[in-house]
C-alpha cells in the first residue's frame, strides 16, 4: 500500500462532525432529478446538467479591491459556459420536495451520505422556512418530518444529529423576529438553534439582534455567515458580541482586523469553513484565507456547506486540508475533536462522543501503523 493510499483511506476513514451544512444543499443530483419529473418542474436543462454547472458569479469586484489576501478577478479555468447560482437551483430544489415524506427523505439522505463518505459521526443540518406550496404542513410538521430523516439515520448509522433553524438576512428584522418566535413555541427535541443565512451584504447582522435575543432567552445556541461576504472583521464581532453566537459560519474576513484576529483566538471562537464554494474563482481566495486562519492560531473545523451542490464530501475538505495546507495528521485530529468540543449536543451526549471519537482515533491510528509497511 503505497502512502498515499494510506493518507487517504485515513482521511475518509477519520470520525468528523459536519456542523455547517445546508439541507437543501445536500440533496444528490439524481434526487432531485427524481423530484422534478416527478413533479413536471419545468428546468432549463436536465437536472443532472443543472447540479454540474452550478456556478455562483462573483459580486462587484470594487467592494473587494483592499483585502489582505486578493480576491480573485475574472472567471476560472472550470466555469461552465452557462452557469446556475447556487441560490437559484436552491428554489427550484425547494420547488420540487412536495410533502413530508420528500422532508424525511432528503434529510436521511443527507445523513447517509455524510456517514458514507466521509465518516460522519454527528451531522447538524440547516433547514429553510418553508416555500409556499408546503407551508400547509406547518413549522412543526416540517420538523417532525426532519426529525424522522434523522433517527432513521440514527438507527441506520448509528449517527447523532441536530437542526439548525436558518433566518433568512435578505428579511426584514420583523420576519425574523417573527421566524424565530415560531421556533420558540414549537420546542422540539432536535432543533438546537437558529443560524443566520445568505449573503451578508444584503442584511447586516445588528437588523436582526431582537430576533436572536429572543433565541438566546429561550436557550437556543446561535451561529451566523459573517465575515464571508463582507470584507470586514467587524460583523463577526457583532456575531458574538450582540446576536450572542457561540460560533461562526465561514469568518474568512476577520483576517482584515489583527485586533479581532487575537480576540477570537484567545477566545477559541469556532470557525466552521469550508475550501470548497459555489464561486468557483474564489475557491483559490478561499484556500488561502483558510490558511492563513489556521497560521494565526483560530479554532477552524472543516465543514462541507453544500456538499450535493458543489459538489463536495467532508473527506474532500479534509484532503484538501492535508494536501493543499500540508496539515499533518495531530492537526487534523485536533480539528476532528475540536468539531465535538463545538456541536450542540447536550453535554452528557457531547462527553460520550468525544470519548467514541478518541476510541476510534486510537483504533485507526493503530489499523494504520499495521497497514502501512516499514
Amino acid at each position: 500500500m503505497t502512502s498515499a493510499t494510506s493518507s487517504a483511506r485515513y482521511l475518509q476513514r477519520m470520525p468528523k462532525t459536519d456542523l455547517h451544512c445546508h439541507l437543501l444543499g445536500t440533496v444528490r443530483a439524481t434526487t432531485f432529478a427524481d423530484l422534478a419529473r416527478r413533479c413536471g418542474l419545468e428546468l432549463p436543462a436536465r437536472p443532472e446538467v443543472i447540479f454540474r454547472d452550478v456556478n455562483s458569479l462573483p459580486p462587484d469586484p470594487k467592494l473587494y479591491e483592499h483585502t489582505r489576501i486578493p480576491v480573485p478577478r475574472g472567471r476560472a479555468a472550470d466555469e461552465p459556459e452557462v452557469s446556475y447560482s447556487l441560490f437559484q437551483v436552491s428554489r427550484w430544489i425547494a420547488e420540487a420536495l412536495r410533502d413530508a415524506d420528500d422532508l424525511t427523505r432528503i434529510t436521511y439522505e443527507a445523513f447517509e451520505a455524510a456517514h458514507r463518505t466521509s465518516s460522519v459521526r454527528h451531522l447538524e443540518v440547516s433547514f429553510d422556512d418553508l416555500p409556499p406550496h408546503l407551508r400547509s404542513l406547518g413549522y412543526r410538521g416540517a420538523v417532525d418530518a426532519y426529525a424522522e430523516g434523522i433517527r432513521l439515520a440514527e438507527r441506520d448509522f448509528g449517527m447523532s444529529g441536530r437542526l439548525i433553524a436558518a433566518v433568512d438576512r435578505s428579511t426584514s428584522a420583523e420576519q425574523a423576529l417573527a421566524r424565530v418566535r415560531q421556533v420558540v413555541d414549537n420546542p422540539h427535541e432536535y432543533v438546537a438553534g437558529i443560524g443566520l443565512d445568505n449573503l451578508e451584504t444584503v442584511g447586516p447582522p445588528e437588523r436582526f439582534a431582537d430576533a436572536y435575543r429572543l433565541a438566546g432567552e429561550a436557550g437556543l445556541r446561535r451561529t451566523a455567515h459573517s465575515s464571508e461576504h463582507a470584507p470586514v472583521a467587524h460583523n463577526t464581532v457583532t456575531c458574538l458580541d450582540l446576536l450572542g453566537c457561540d460560533r461562526i459560519d465561514h469568518g474568512y474576513y476577520v483576517l482584515e482586523d489583527e485586533e479581532v484576529v487575537a480576540r477570537c483566538r484567545d477566545e477559541r471562537v469556532p470557525f466552521l469553513v469550508a475550501f470548497t464554494t459555489s464561486r468557483r474563482s474564489w475557491r483559490p481566495w478561499r484556500r488561502a484565507s483558510i490558511a492563513a486562519m489556521i497560521d494565526a492560531g483560530l479554532n477552524v473545523i472543516l465543514a462541507d456547506d453544500d456538499p450535493g451542490l458543489f459538489p463536495t464530501t467532508l473527506t474532500d475538505e479534509y484532503r484538501i486540508a492535508a494536501e493543499d495546507l500540508g496539515l499533518d495528521r495531530t492537526k487534523l485530529r485536533a480539528m476532528s475533536l475540536a468539531g465535538v468540543d463545538a456541536c450542540w449536543l447536550p453535554d452528557n451526549e457531547k462527553a460520550a462522543l468525544r470519548e467514541r471519537f478518541l476510541t476510534e482515533l486510537s483504533e485507526l491510528d493503530a489499523l494504520d501503523d499495521a497497514e502501512t509497511p516499514a
